[in-house]
């Protein structure tokens, strides 16, 4: 597939480097029908995406995979992956769930447990639903995430990320269950892409360095770089910035501290220092970006 794939925010969008706290639902229909039923295969930079599938079927690109696909099951779709669609046209339906990983993290999943599971659950990104009982739960949980988000009633955010979380919950769990009835053990995408982030969110604070991540995987600089761009388009250093800035931006949304004293936790010699790295990959000064969200 190479990297000349289309990268986008949601389909057909412009890629959103500033997304956070993002949680957006639709049906498969909405989208895929005015394409024909077709989505062509892409990525999405910091989208997670979850797919129900109730009726129907298809099948789709997952990476250099192509993978039928039928109800009911569930779909996962990590941020960076390429992937594409080609549904049964009209008798599919479903639902489509994007979301930023801040979003799960900003109230229910401060460890990082469930992004983990659904990481390495997306290494077989098909989840069979087996139990009738299990797929209406989850089309009703997503019934109501569609209805929180199209009313914006008071808390809707709130109720929206919790919401997510347990659809994330339900689907690993599902997947959990699939791998005990066949004996299949969930493994990531890619080992390596999985130990290096795992470094990141453990160390990104105080390492930048990319010798630093290099030398706790046992390989050259060269290498980690090639292996990380190959499996997920992006580069390690893109993946340690972002962190970075997921960091930076739960701070400013989710507490009060003054932005020099989340400079200073981050680790950034002085705040003007951490208000030209915001600026630069978000376009907006930290100011900006709390005055914005709140």
């Amino acid at each position: 597939m190479g990297h000349t794939l289309p990268l986008f925010h949601l389909y057909g969008d412009p890629p959103d480097d500033q997304a956070f706290d993002f949680i957006h639902v639709e049906t498969i229909a909405s989208r895929s029908s005015i394409h024909d039923w077709t989505i062509r295969a892409h990525r999405h930079r910091n989208l997670f995406q979850i797919l129900l599938i109730e009726r129907g079927g298809g099948e789709m690109t997952f990476d250099a995979a192509r993978l039928p696909f039928a109800a009911p099951s569930a779909i996962l779709v990590p941020a960076a992956i390429a992937h594409g669609f080609r549904f049964e046209p009209i008798v599919t339906q479903g639902w489509v769930l994007s979301f930023t990983e801040d979003a799960i993290i900003a109230l229910a999943d401060r460890t990082g447990e469930v992004l983990l599971h659904l990481r390495e659950t997306a290494g077989h990104p098909i989840v069979p639903i087996a139990d009738e009982a299990e797929r209406t739960r989850l089309s009703a949980l997503c019934n109501e995430l569609f209805e929180e988000g199209s009313l914006a009633r008071q808390g809707y955010r709130v109720a929206m990320r919790g919401l997510i979380s347990i659809i994330a919950v339900g689907v690993v769990r599902l997947a959990a269950s699939r791998a005990r009835n066949i004996n299949v053990t969930l493994q990531p995408t890619d080992a390596t892409v999985t130990r290096f982030r795992a470094l990141v969110d453990e160390f990104f604070v105080t390492k930048r360095q990319l010798g630093f991540y290099a030398e706790k995987l046992g390989m050259t600089i060269d290498r980690l770089h090639d292996r990380v761009k190959s499996a997920i388009g992006v580069t390690p250093g893109h993946l340690i910035r972002q962190r970075i800035l997921i960091e930076a931006k739960r701070q400013l949304v989710f507490t009060t501290q003054p932005i020099q004293d989340i400079a200073r936790e981050l680790a950034f010699v002085d705040p003007s220092h951490f208000a030209r790295f915001f600026r630069t990959y978000t376009g907006m000064t930290p100011q900006e970006f709390r005055d914005h969200r709140t």
